[in-house]
């Protein structure tokens, strides 16, 4: 099965109908001396991006292609980066291919042009030890919090359908991942549908445990990274560095995940330490690598869709082909 992705040919077009049209490049694509300006979110303490904006390496592999990086706002839930994107404050942003449709479903002005394999280990529904909640079918009845349109609301509806129970058979509590943390440990609800960004510290804290991972579940939850549209287009080849600097960097993660950990402090809210560092390093050691979009990866992509709108989660079936950027054809 072929789907329709955007090519280096249909940029260029794309990118000669803006000209004609009288659209120039924003003024936060260019720099000084025409150095191109790439708007990412702030990366924090952890992972490649973190380490490149520390090292200096980032910034070596963009200059190589006259770029250079703006860090804006700090990296978070993609829906409101979508946002960012479409009002054209950001250049790139990371999320879920969940949180992706959702965002997709209203008008989008970004595209996808890498991902990485759902994260088996790291994502899936968290419960209390000693809750008596020790599989899927003991959440009918019982309060889960979830992430409304994202990652959390797809783990736990697939977990559910594939358990054999309704979406009713529980209680969706929609909250902002970060506000989620204090409302889980206060009992509040009796689960929480998470990924590792906040599952880590619950596990590492030795009170709680997946009910079921992302891998149990059947997860198709792909980490993406988002490209603004015009910035694609104006400049193709820092896409290109961009993605090749992410799959270098993401294949020397998880073969030395400890590198990639408090790279800015080692102390602190931000810091892992103790069980929770180890619990982060066992689950990017068995994590993927950041790699071009396939065709069986879109075909996978749009089941997803699918399901969402069955699920009622969109209104109707995202088309997500028509969004996804084929990096390899890009000079």
């Amino acid at each position: 099965m072929r789907f329709p992705r955007l090519t280096r040919t249909a940029l260029a077009t794309a990118a000669a109908t803006a000209v004609l049209a009288g659209c120039g490049t924003s003024q936060a694509d260019s720099g000084a001396e025409g150095t191109v300006t790439v708007r990412i979110p702030d990366p924090g303490n952890s992972g490649v991006l973190a380490l490149g904006k520390k090292d200096g390496t980032l910034a070596k592999a963009l200059a190589e292609v006259n770029a250079k990086v703006e860090w804006t706002g700090s990296a978070g839930p993609f829906a409101p980066a979508a946002q960012s994107l479409n009002a054209d404050r950001l250049d790139i942003a990371t999320g879920s291919i969940t949180s992706g449709i959702t965002s997709l479903s209203q008008k989008a002005g970004f595209e996808f042009f890498t991902a990485t394999a759902p994260d088996g280990a790291g994502e899936g529904i968290l419960a209390k030890d000693g809750s008596g909640i020790d599989s899927v079918q003991d959440l009918k009845g019982r309060k889960v919090a979830v992430n409304q349109g994202g990652t959390g609301e797809y783990l736990l509806l697939k977990a559910l359908e594939k358990a054999g129970l309704d979406a009713d058979d529980v209680e969706r509590v929609h909250l902002k991942p970060d506000q989620t943390a204090g409302v889980f440990n206060a009992g509040k609800v009796d689960a929480w549908a998470v990924w590792a960004t906040y599952s880590v510290a619950e596990i590492g804290g030795g009170q709680a445990h997946f009910v079921a991972d992302g891998k149990e579940i059947g997860s198709d939850n792909y980490s993406l990274t988002a490209v603004r549209t015009a910035f694609a287009e104006e400049h193709p080849q820092v896409v290109k560095a961009l993605y090749q600097y992410l799959h270098d960097g993401s294949v020397k993660q998880k073969r030395d995940p400890e590198a990639y950990l408090n790279v800015n402090t080692d102390a602190g809210p931000q810091a892992l330490t103790g069980e929770a560092k180890r619990v982060q390093i066992e689950f990017t050691s068995q994590g993927g690598t950041v790699e071009p979009i396939t065709d069986a990866d879109v075909e996978r992509f749009q089941n997803v869709a699918a399901f969402y709108a069955e699920q009622r989660v969109t209104r109707t079936r995202v088309d997500v082909a028509s969004h996804v950027l084929d990096v390899t054809t890009l000079s």
